[in-house]
């Protein structure tokens, strides 16, 4: 018997700034093993835990390969025909009583393929149609930059090598970038130092030199104090105040309180304040942003104290410093065809619960879900669940989700190993395309095909006729214009893994001129710390729902969430309970019981969880925080919900 055994290549598009290239080994048609591309200049051979374990979920048998649909509260399996025929029929309906603007298109970051943004295309030919608006992942964060900078984008990956200090500010590369931790080691062994500042203790602590455990929230007063560190041992640029505008008033700000006030806000002694601020004054510098400090109330704030810190230490524009918080992953395709403002209403995605329950003339009859499982994923989950149940819903997936059990209509989607897209990463400037390196399995479809099959039925006409292929070149067609095309991207992918976007800076802002209103940076003038709870003595723990291993985003492994969910604190903070005890937890919202954990590593006022849990499993923490949006950029505030352990 001949065994048929290929190589092929392919990408990760799922929610993480490494956007891996893949080599899938496949024999007799089934897909035997996954590793990283060796030649991909980042991926470098090797790929993170959840992906290397991704054929389990590949070939899980509760994956769903067949529409579905609800009859009297049941599944039952479909065709596409009869599926489209149906979902056909409610938009035509909906659209000609009450207009498109009764239909919500609702897409998230399930997938990062660049061909997704078709179906924001589609809903605006459609209609146009309600979106969301902001971003739960990085919304504070990247509307900070734009206020800053006038554009989110990083110095090249490997301009790392560079830095003489490192700051890992609230990142943790074991986790969340793991391709990151090859360039650190090897900056580290060229004699750069490397700090490590969270609330969370996590293995980023133990790699690094230093490690500083701030309070939670307390990101900003600890820049502040460097600043005013940094100014009185004259260790500022002298230059700053040319290229940045509010110089003055920045600077005011940083010395509106004392060395000893910033350190006390930040929850630091002042001894490491001075020591951390030592440290960055020896650059260049780096400073390498988690997203964690950006889910709270104030965290544009943040997000902007340590790009004024960045910008009047002299350390924008130049190799080896910088801010790294977001690369432009979008900048190397043609997106013109999508315009969000033609959109008729905007509904913020962290309060998406509260948008559906209040939006009116008129209400929205329909929800189209895309690359999502808000249920799990947002806060204020079970108001989600409520009024998605209200409505008709439709689910692109390929597992039956908290979302997709509230839906009346299930249609199946490729997996990453059968997608076929292009991707653009946020965490360097590499480009690279999924191909699929198997047939989709059952009835499954990529999303951009399940929107070709269904656009006949509404109305919408070309481009939805043309092929993938077609949508490829369209959306590389700028690319052209530097030499390069989708032929050559795929010869280069195959030889070197991967394609640098030609039009990425080595050095972002390296003639300190910057696309804001006066081409200076933008600094912060005001600043106001917010408590460290709404009421500490009666929600003593603020809860972190933080990243694991073990899941991407709600994405787990087959069989990954039995019992309860960890609950990890300091053993001070138990209230008499013993490790391995099952308690409930307690918001100003709802209530939760978890299995209590110890690590008295932790700040005794931190609760971590594992971002990501099911409502259906019992494990989502997003049940107890309440919807809320940022100072800026309409991002959720997962990290100020205080807890209280109640039995």
């Amino acid at each position: 018997m001949s065994h048929a055994i290929v190589q092929k290549k392919t990408a990760c598009n799922r929610d993480c700034p490494d956007a891996c290239g893949i080599v899938a080994t496949i024999e007799n048609g089934r897909i035997v093993r996954i590793g990283g591309d060796p030649d991909h200049p980042v991926t470098q051979g090797f790929l993170c835990k959840r992906t290397s374990r991704f054929l389990k979920r590949q070939y899980d048998p509760n994956r769903i390969i067949d529409p579905m649909i609800r009859v009297n509260g049941q599944w039952q399996k479909s065709n596409w025909d009869e599926a489209l025929d149906l979902v056909a029929s409610r938009m035509n309906s909906i659209r000609e009583t009450l207009g498109p603007a009764a239909i919500m298109h609702y897409r998230c970051g399930g997938s990062l393929g660049i061909m997704k943004a078709t179906s924001d295309y589609f809903f605006q030919e459609f209609g146009p149609c309600t979106i969301k608006s902001g971003d739960i992942c990085a919304g504070a964060g990247d509307e900070a930059q734009l206020l800053d900078f006038g554009f989110a984008d990083s110095n090249d990956f490997f301009d790392l090598l560079n830095s003489k200090t490192i700051f890992l500010w609230g990142k943790n590369p074991f986790i969340s970038q793991v391709h990151l931790l090859p360039i650190l080691k090897k900056a580290k062994a060229q004699g750069a130092k490397i700090i490590n500042i969270d609330p969370v203790r996590h293995r980023g602590a133990d790699f690094s030199h230093d490690y500083l455990q701030v309070a939670p929230g307390g990101d900003a007063a600890l820049a502040l104090g460097m600043v005013r560190w940094l100014a009185e041992h004259q260790a500022l640029d002298s230059d700053a105040s040319n290229y940045c505008d509010n110089h003055t008033e920045f600077l005011d700000l940083a010395y509106s309180k004392s060395l000893s006030d910033w350190a006390k806000l930040a929850g630091i002694s002042l001894s490491d304040l001075t020591c951390v601020a030592e440290s960055y004054s020896q650059g260049p510098t780096s400073l390498l942003l988690g997203w964690g400090m950006q889910r709270r109330a104030n965290g544009a704030a943040a997000i902007r104290t340590l790009d004024a810190l960045a910008s009047v230490a002299g350390n924008v524009g130049v190799s080896g410093g910088g801010v790294y918080f977001y690369f432009a992953r979008k900048s190397a395709f043609d997106l013109d065809f999508v315009d969000d403002s033609l959109a008729p209403r905007r509904i913020p995605e962290p309060v998406l619960g509260k948008g559906l329950e209040s939006a009116c003339d008129p209400p929205v009859e329909m929800v189209w879900v895309t690359a999502a499982n808000p249920v799990a994923m947002l806060p204020d989950s079970k108001r989600i669940q409520r009024e998605l149940q209200k409505r008709f819903v439709v689910v692109c997936d390929s597992f039956m989700t908290d979302t997709a059990e509230c839906a009346d209509v299930f249609l199946p989607t490729t997996t990453l190993l059968e997608d076929n897209d292009l991707i653009g990463a946020y965490g360097h400037h590499y480009i690279t395309e999924s191909q699929p390196v198997v047939e989709p399995a059952g009835q499954s479809r990529t999303d951009y095909e399940i929107l070709s099959l269904l656009a006949p039925r509404v109305g919408v006409g070309h481009p939805f006729d043309q092929d993938t292929e077609y949508w490829k070149r369209r959306l590389t067609r700028s690319l052209s214009e530097k030499g390069i095309t989708l032929d050559s991207i795929r010869e280069e992918i195959q030889s070197k893994g991967a394609v640098l976007n030609p039009v990425a800076p080595r050095v972002v802002f390296e003639d300190r001129k910057f696309p804001t209103t006066t081409g200076k940076v933008n600094l912060i003038t005001e600043f106001t710390p917010l408590p460290s709870n709404n009421d500490v003595a009666k929600y003593p723990l603020r809860l972190t729902a933080i990243s694991t291993e073990n899941s991407q985003s709600s994405q787990w492994e087959p069989g990954a969430q039995v019992g309860l969910a960890e609950l990890t604190i300091h053993p001070s903070a138990a209230n008499g309970h013993a490790e391995g005890n099952t308690v409930t937890i307690e918001s100003p919202l709802d209530s939760l019981q978890v299995k209590l954990k110890f690590d008295a590593r932790q700040r005794s006022d931190i609760a971590l969880m594992p971002k990501g849990g099911w409502l259906s499993k019992d494990r989502c923490a997003n049940i107890l925080i309440e919807a809320e949006l940022t100072d800026a950029g309409e991002g959720a505030c997962y990290y100020d919900t205080g807890i209280r352990i109640v039995e």
